[in-house]
């Protein structure tokens, strides 16, 4: 039976998907908007998608930082066993960011067509590339890999391809593809925003389909993400709240209230990642067919005083991220008006 201690690991293990939740959540609309951005065809729109992220894609990106480096303090172990293990994997993601990246900076420094549609195509397949990487190393994670006893990952780069981690890298992209449309629809007006309001739909049917085949899946074949569920039918609160998250979407963009309809969204990623967390713990890392080489809270983490001393830096500096998130998107506030400085 699993039971929650509210020790020094279970705080760690909720800060650093607390982290990981807030790069999902702004980051996943950076994603979406770049996996939607060959769906316009004119220029004028194309540079609107841009710049509707152009001041925040790179400060969202320090949630991811941020986790990284929390999970490398927290649990060591962990940080060591996956970055070697599923390290072309992680190559691959760093190159589609990377690519992603200069995409949105070099796309409008010259007018030629074949220039712009170069980099339109870079930043859209990059951005499809991260998230479905993002996706499949969680499904990885979730369903198991094969650990030796001291943590190492003993198998290679095509163990990591199968059929229901691939399966939560669709889901993942078709999440991120959701939350950006609806996030364009907030940022956008006129033509385009219709268009893109358009799209919000269709995409909340397509994240619907492939979170009910994912769940099934779940059910059929991970039971040990279930277990917890079993125990405390108290949890199961949360795929309800997910559910009465995603129904609300469509209300809020039908009433023209695209903030609600964006907080709906990112209150959704909030449940997803809550369960996916809720059947993870106490495992980080689980370990198949060896479960008794998993990594967990407790075997794969730092010191009882490393943990209780990045307690005080964590209430020092997530108020800090927090702080420094809030002001850009005050900041940069309403919708996208291109002016001379833009991408």
């Amino acid at each position: 039976m699993i039971t929650f201690s509210f020790d020094l690991n279970t705080v760690w293990f909720v800060l650093v998907g607390a982290l990981l939740t807030g790069y999902a959540m702004l980051d996943g609309f950076d994603l979406g908007v770049g996996a939607l951005h060959l769906f316009v065809k004119e220029d004028e729109h194309r540079r609107v998608l841009l710049n509707a992220i152009g001041p925040v894609w790179d400060g969202n990106e320090v949630w991811l930082v941020t986790g990284g480096g929390a999970l490398f303090a927290a649990f060591p172990v962990v940080y060591a066993s996956v970055f070697s293990g599923f390290y072309l994997a992680f190559m691959l993601l760093l190159f589609a960011l990377i690519f992603r990246a200069v995409s949105i900076e070099f796309r409008s420094k010259e007018p030629w067509p074949w220039w712009r549609r170069l980099w339109d195509t870079s930043f859209s397949l990059g951005s499809v590339l991260s998230a479905l990487l993002i996706g499949v190393a969680l499904g990885n994670i979730a369903w198991g890999v094969p650990l030796a006893a001291d943590g190492t990952y003993l198998g290679g780069f095509l163990g990591l391809l199968r059929p229901y981690p691939i399966l939560v890298g669709v889901t993942t992209v078709a999440l991120f593809v959701m939350h950006g449309a609806i996030y364009l629809v907030m940022k956008t007006e006129g033509e385009l925003q219709q268009r893109v309001r358009g799209w919000v739909n269709r995409t909340i049917i397509l994240f619907v389909i492939c979170y009910v085949a994912t769940t099934t899946a779940t059910l059929l074949f991970v039971p040990h993400m279930t277990q917890l569920f079993l125990h405390h039918p108290i949890f199961l609160v949360v795929p309800v709240l997910n559910a009465l998250a995603i129904a609300n979407i469509p209300r809020e963009i039908h009433h023209g209230r695209e903030m609600r309809a964006f907080l709906s969204s990112c209150a959704s990623m909030l449940a997803l990642m809550t369960l996916f967390g809720l059947g993870m713990y106490p495992d980080l890392v689980y370990s198949s067919p060896t479960p008794a080489h998993s990594l967990t809270i407790y075997n794969a983490a730092s010191s009882q005083k490393t943990l209780a001393i990045m307690v005080y830096i964590a209430a020092a500096g997530v108020p800090l991220v927090l702080a420094y998130t809030a002001s850009i998107y005050w900041i940069f506030r309403g919708k996208v008006k291109l002016g001379p400085s833009s991408y």
